[in-house]
C-alpha cells in the first residue's frame, strides 16, 4: 500500500497528544470528599468504565480520518515487458537555420524543422518495440525526452520541440554527446550493439566545447552507431525575414553543411550519411533502421492504482456514529 499525500499522516500523532492532552485537563471530580473512606465500598459500574475508555474510540476515529485523507492506494497491477528492439536516441539540430522553407508536404511548403518533426513522428508511431529518447541542440544541447517505450509521452515532447528555445548556434559535437549519454544512462547492457544515434543537423559545429570528431570517437568507443543526415537542398533556400512593420517576407539565403564531417561521424561509428533533400530523403533514413541488429531489454510499469481511501472513512464515519449515539444514550452525562 502507499500513500498519494503522505504527508498528512505526520498529524496523527499530533492529534493523539492534543486530545489525551485535553481529555486529562478536563477531567475533575463531581463530588469532593475529605476522604476515600466512604466511598471504598463502591466499585466503579461497567458504564463509567465505558465512558472513561471512549477517548480510545475518539483516537482511533482520528486516525481513520487521516489516513483516509493520506489517499492510501494499492497497485492492482504491475506490468513486466520483455521485448526485442534497439535503442534509438534522436539529435535534432534547433538553430535557426532550420528556419529555412525549402522541404514540402501534401503539396504546402514547410520549414526544415516542421518537416523533420512530421517524419520523426511518423517514425516513433511505428517503433513500438524500441527504446527512443530525443535531444535537441542549437549552442547548446537538450534533452527533450529521456529513453523510454512510450510513444504518447515521446509525440507530446517532440511538439516542445522549437526554434529559439535554446541560444543560436550549432554545437553538433554536444548534441552528439548528450545523446550518447542518454544511451548510456539507460541502457543495462553496455555492451549492445543495438544502441544508435540519428544526428540531424542543417549546418556547421560553430558552438559547444566538445568537437563532433571527439564525440564520434567517443560513439565507436561505447559501440553506438551514428547515422547523420545532412537537412537541406543544395543551392540557394528560401527563408523568412521580419522588416520592420512585423511584414514576414523571403530572401534566398546559402546555408552550407559541413558534409565532410557528418561522413567522418557515421563512418568511424559504422553508420550511414544521408543527405535529406526532400520528404522522402528522410523517410529512407529510417528505413535503414530497420536493418539494424535487435537487443533485449526489459521495462517494468507500474500502474492501475486502486483507491483505498473510502474504506477508512466509512469505518471512520460508522465509528463516529457509533461514539455519538452512545453519548447521547446509554452513556449521556445527567449535569
Amino acid at each position: 500500500m502507499i500513500f498519494k499525500n503522505p504527508l498528512v499522516l505526520i498529524l496523527i500523532p499530533i492529534l493523539i497528544v492534543l486530545v489525551l492532552w485535553r481529555y486529562k485537563k478536563n477531567i475533575s471530580p463531581s463530588i469532593i470528599f475529605s476522604t476515600e473512606t466512604l466511598l471504598s465500598g463502591f466499585k466503579t459500574s461497567m458504564k463509567i468504565t465505558i465512558y472513561r475508555k471512549m477517548i480510545y474510540l475518539r483516537i482511533v476515529i482520528i486516525c481513520l480520518m487521516l489516513i483516509a485523507l493520506s489517499r492510501p492506494q494499492s497497485v492492482t497491477e504491475e506490468l513486466s515487458v520483455d521485448s526485442e528492439g534497439i535503442e534509438i536516441v534522436i539529435a535534432v539540430d534547433i538553430s535557426t537555420s532550420m528556419l529555412a522553407e525549402d522541404f514540402e508536404s501534401g503539396g504546402k511548403r514547410k520549414n526544415r524543422l516542421e518537416a523533420v518533426k512530421e517524419v520523426v513522428r511518423s517514425f516513433i508511431k511505428e517503433r513500438t518495440g524500441d527504446r527512443i529518447g530525443i535531444v535537441v541542440f542549437a549552442s547548446k544541447s537538450y534533452t527533450l525526452s529521456p529513453m523510454t517505450l512510450d510513444s504518447s509521452w515521446l509525440l507530446d515532447n517532440l511538439e516542445r520541440a522549437k526554434i529559439g528555445m535554446i541560444e543560436d548556434g550549432t554545437a553538433v559535437g554536444l548534441g552528439l554527446a548528450t545523446a550518447l549519454q542518454r544511451l548510456q544512462g539507460s541502457a543495462k547492457d553496455k555492451k549492445s550493439k543495438g544502441k544508435v544515434v540519428i544526428l540531424l543537423t542543417d549546418g556547421m559545429n560553430n558552438a559547444g566545447n566538445i568537437s563532433p570528431l571527439t564525440a564520434a570517437e567517443a560513439a565507436k568507443a561505447l559501440g553506438v552507431k551514428v547515422y547523420t543526415i545532412g537537412a537541406g537542398s543544395k543551392g540557394p533556400v528560401p527563408f523568412p525575414v521580419t522588416n520592420d512593420f512585423g511584414i514576414v517576407g523571403y530572401r534566398n539565403v546559402i546555408i552550407d553543411i559541413d558534409e565532410a564531417t557528418l561522413e567522418t561521424i557515421a563512418k568511424r561509428t559504422g553508420g550511414r550519411y544521408f543527405r535529406a533533400t526532400d520528404m522522402d530523403s528522410l523517410i529512407n533514413i529510417y528505413n535503414e533502421i530497420d536493418k539494424l541488429e535487435k537487443v533485449t531489454f526489459e521495462e517494468k510499469h507500474y500502474y492501475m492504482y486502486r483507491e483505498l481511501f473510502t474504506y477508512f472513512l466509512i469505518a471512520g464515519l460508522l465509528l463516529l456514529i457509533v461514539e455519538v449515539a452512545m453519548k447521547t444514550t446509554v452513556l449521556r452525562r445527567i449535569p
